[in-house]
């Protein structure tokens, strides 16, 4: 029974009775059934005794009972112990609700303090909708302060452009509190003059080495965003950029960079630059720089606007004051003029009489004058011009109505010009003197004439008070006097001549003969002086020449040249033979000269020359063939990649530029490489960068981007021996090259100065490439940095392009200007979602376009491939 007590305990151990509870109970339980068993006793006449208990219990109904008995009590505390249960479980319940509520609270009331940086997510979807409201009143604080504090600073600025007038004392307050309220530790402003940027005000630089700093517009950092009007953001600064000095701080490099153009409705004003020792910036910061733009350009230009119209103000206020005194004068100039004139009146009676003789004088001198051979011409001592004869008029052909006089600068040599210049001045410093000089005049018809002045000084003469000038005409005398001249070095240079020259006139008779004619046809030149051409015993085929060159020009009047074989002596030469009409003065052709030259030699060097071209040209064709055969075309890469493109064309025969590719497993590995040098030279680099490339991928189960070009770096160095001392080898190559893993969807990029251009979603991406190059001689005492490894988590569907810098360098367009990178990042970005096929047909028709008539200055390489 204890056993059976144990059981029942164990069984509602969870129930709520305590431990004396349960003892109560079974010991009333084990009365009933003592009651219970009595009776049966009883009723059997059977005393009370645990054997008989036991007699009694061989009946099934006594058992059936003792659980009866048993199980009532059992059965109550099994029903309470489940109420109990799920009162505890409901408990339970409510007192998490509680807690999740109060949580709730106590996040909502953090939202409504404003304490949105300290809230956490907790269980729920309540405090889900609360959390997500508290993120975005977060952001959309976070969105207010970054705009309050762009217009603070906007108006702060506002108002130091507001308090001046002037650009310097401007400069120096604006790119002050531009740096104080941006974080700033270091600037300068710089304005634009002309086409170069000039430094106004600086802040916390050295002032003695950045005053009055020039910069030329497309030089530099400074220069390239002037040129563009783009705002430049750097974390990477250059080495030799400027440093930041101070006592704290002491010699330190800024780690980013800001410059920004100032505008004035798109026209370049001026450039700021600000340095920062924060790795970045944020956003907001960009986006306050970028507002000022506009802003301070603005300011800047009214300012230069204002100063020049002040400039004119105050030029015209001393021009008012200059009229008004001039005013005064012209009245009391006007009263003494009334008085004049009176006198005039009376003396123009006396003077009417001497004018009419004056008159009949001037008409005899003027006829004089104007049909003389010769003009004069008198200056005062400024060289201006006082008189000048009619006659002028027919012997220059210039009349009044064509504004020339004098020394016209315009209508003389500068040789001319300086010659009556210096005999000016010569006359000028003599007093008295007389002196010649000849010099050249154009007269109105376009003809040079050629004039002799004589000079005269005669200042000192009351009726000339001038220096006179007696010029005469003569261009015949010096026609004549060339003539004779370049007859007499003619023949001097036909005596002398190597070559073997012939006049004959149209009757077909030699008139003249040169001492050379002897060496080619073996006869002295008095034997063949006064012959005609059929009669002379020379090679025919020189005979038939002339005689056909005669006929020819007669018909024609025009020059004939003719290469012909002539045999002297034993051996036959090659003779440049040239047959020129002479004329004389009535234009009828007159003589013939024929000049013959030697060009046996130059025949055979020119024969040597063709064959060796010939087999240099042989040899340059087979190397493209080589290099055509190993090199990846579009129609190899769109095996892999469909939607790819190769728009490839070199300069010459063979390339320096070469298109890359190599597959290995699930890695594509793709190239555009670009070494130094076009033609031979670069293509013989281009096979070992190939070949190069190739080996390193196949060394290597998976090499990434960066660290091929590493490798290829120092294998070139060697293979060139770059890296040996005494070394000037600087050939190398720059190069974008991209690995692609299939499986993972990463692109890596690296590149050697050739960036990756990478659209998604119509949106344009840069990776630039590190700033050094593969191979070139190691520079001394300066550790290189290794090659800079981008990685791009891509999608289907997106596009990349590499090029080499034949493209953007190519020179062409309306001005001559080159094509650069900015034409090809606009057409990437015109028409976002375009094709490969687009792209492919746009860059080249656009670069053939763009090149016209230009010629080629570089290989071209452009790979374009959607992923």
């Amino acid at each position: 029974m204890a056993k059976i007590t144990n059981k029942i305990k164990q069984l509602l151990s969870m129930s709520v009775l305590s431990e004396r509870d349960w003892y109560l109970l079974s010991m009333g339980l084990l009365c009933i059934l003592l009651l219970i068993w009595s009776g049966f006793l009883s009723f059997n006449n059977l005393h009370f005794s645990m054997g008989n208990i036991a007699v009694i219990h061989r009946s099934v109904l006594v058992w059936a009972i003792d659980l009866l008995v048993i199980s009532i009590p059992v059965v109550i505390l099994s029903i309470v112990n489940y109420n109990n249960g799920q009162q505890r479980k409901l408990q339970n319940e409510n007192r998490l609700l509680k807690e999740q509520l109060d949580k709730n609270v106590e996040l909502a009331e953090q939202i409504g303090r404003g304490e949105l940086d300290e809230i956490e997510l907790v269980d729920g979807h309540l405090s889900e909708v609360l959390y997500n409201l508290g993120t975005n009143l977060k952001n959309t604080k976070h969105k207010e302060e970054a705009y309050n504090w762009i217009s603070k600073g906007k108006e702060k600025i506002s108002d130091i452009l507001r308090t001046h007038n002037k650009v310097h004392m401007l400069a120096d307050d604006v790119i002050r509190g531009i740096i104080d309220y941006s974080g700033g530790i270091q600037g300068s402003l710089y304005l634009l003059k002309g086409k170069e940027l000039v430094n106004i005000a600086t802040y916390a630089y050295n002032r003695k080495r950045f005053e009055k700093q020039v910069v030329p517009i497309g030089k530099g950092l400074l220069g390239s965003v002037a040129y563009e009007k783009q705002m430049v953001y750097r974390t990477e600064i250059p080495d030799d950029y400027f440093y930041i000095t101070s006592g704290l701080l002491g010699d330190r490099k800024p780690k980013s960079l800001l410059i920004v153009p100032l505008l004035q409705e798109e026209e370049l004003q001026g450039v700021f630059e600000i340095g920062y020792l924060h790795e970045s910036l944020p956003k907001h910061v960009l986006k306050f720089a970028e507002e000022l733009s506009s802003v301070i350009g603005r300011t800047f230009y009214n300012l230069k606007i204002n100063e020049q119209t002040e400039v004119l103000l105050k030029e015209s206020q001393e021009m008012t004051v200059t009229l008004k005194e001039n005013e005064k004068q012209l009245q009391l100039n006007a009263a003494e003029m009334l008085e004049a004139q009176e006198e005039l009146e009376k003396s123009n009676k006396l003077l009417e009489g001497h004018i009419q003789e004056v008159e009949h004088a001037q008409q005899r001198l003027e006829a004089l004058l104007t049909n003389a051979s010769e003009f004069i011409s008198i200056y005062n001592e400024k060289q201006e011009l006082v008189f000048e004869s009619p006659s002028v008029k027919h012997i220059l052909g210039y009349g009044p109505e064509d504004k020339v006089s004098g020394m016209d600068p315009e209508l003389m040599t500068p040789r001319g010009y300086k010659t009556i210049n210096n005999l000016f001045q010569y006359l000028l410093e003599t007093p008295g003197g007389e002196q010649s000089a000849q010099y050249t005049y154009l007269k109105k018809s376009g003809e040079k004439l050629f004039l002799e002045t004589t000079g005269k000084n005669l200042l000192h003469d009351p009726a000339i008070r001038g220096i006179i000038f007696n010029t005469q005409d003569i261009t015949e005398r010096k026609r004549a006097e060339k003539e004779e001249r370049m007859k007499s070095r003619m023949q001097s240079l036909s005596e002398n001549s190597p070559d073997m020259i012939i006049r004959i006139n149209t009757g077909g008779k030699l008139v003249y003969v040169n001492p050379k004619v002897a060496d080619f046809i073996g006869l002295p030149a008095s034997e063949l002086v006064k012959n005609r051409v059929n009669e002379l015993d020379i090679d025919e085929r020189f005979r038939d020449y002339m005689l056909d060159s005669l006929k020819q020009i007669r018909a024609e009047e025009k020059q004939v040249i003719s290469e012909v074989e002539v045999q002297a002596g034993e051996q036959t030469l090659i003779m440049e033979i040239k047959a020129i009409p002479e004329f004389n003065e009535d234009r009828d052709l007159e003589s013939v000269l024929f000049v013959a030259h030697d060009m046996t030699e130059f025949k055979k060097i020119e024969q040597e020359i063709k064959e060796k071209n010939k087999k240099i040209s042989d040899s340059i064709n087979y190397a493209q063939r080589i290099q055509t055969a190993i090199l990846p075309d579009t129609k190899v890469l769109q095996q892999f990649f469909p939607r790819s493109f190769i728009f490839y064309r070199p300069k010459d025969v063979v390339s320096g530029d070469f298109p890359w590719m190599f597959k290995k497993d699930n890695f594509f590995y793709i190239a555009a490489v670009d070494c130094t040098g076009h033609g031979v030279p670069g293509a013989l680099l281009s096979f070992i960068g190939y070949f190069l490339m190739n080996n390193i991928v196949n060394a290597s189960d998976s090499v990434t981007a960066s660290e091929l070009l590493d490798s290829l770096h120092l294998d070139v160095r060697r293979t060139l021996r770059q890296d040996q001392e005494g070394s000037n080898g600087r050939d190398g190559m720059d190069l974008a090259l991209v690995k692609i893993d299939l499986e993972s969807d990463e692109l890596q990029f690296a590149g050697a100065h050739n960036p990756l251009y990478y659209l998604s979603d119509g949106e344009l991406s840069i990776y630039k490439g590190s700033r050094k190059g593969i191979g070139g001689k190691p520079l001394a005492k300066k550790v290189e940095k290794d090659f800079e490894n981008n990685i791009i988590q891509y999608k289907k569907g997106d596009q990349f392009f590499i090029f080499s810098d034949g493209l953007p360098d190519q020179v062409g367009g309306p001005k001559g200007r080159k094509y650069q990178s900015k034409r090809i990042r606009e057409a990437l970005e015109a028409e976002p979602n375009q094709t490969m096929a687009h792209f492919e047909r746009h860059f080249s028709n656009d670069f053939y376009d763009w090149m016209g008539e230009y010629k080629q200055v570089d290989d071209v390489l452009l790979i374009g491939i959607e992923l």
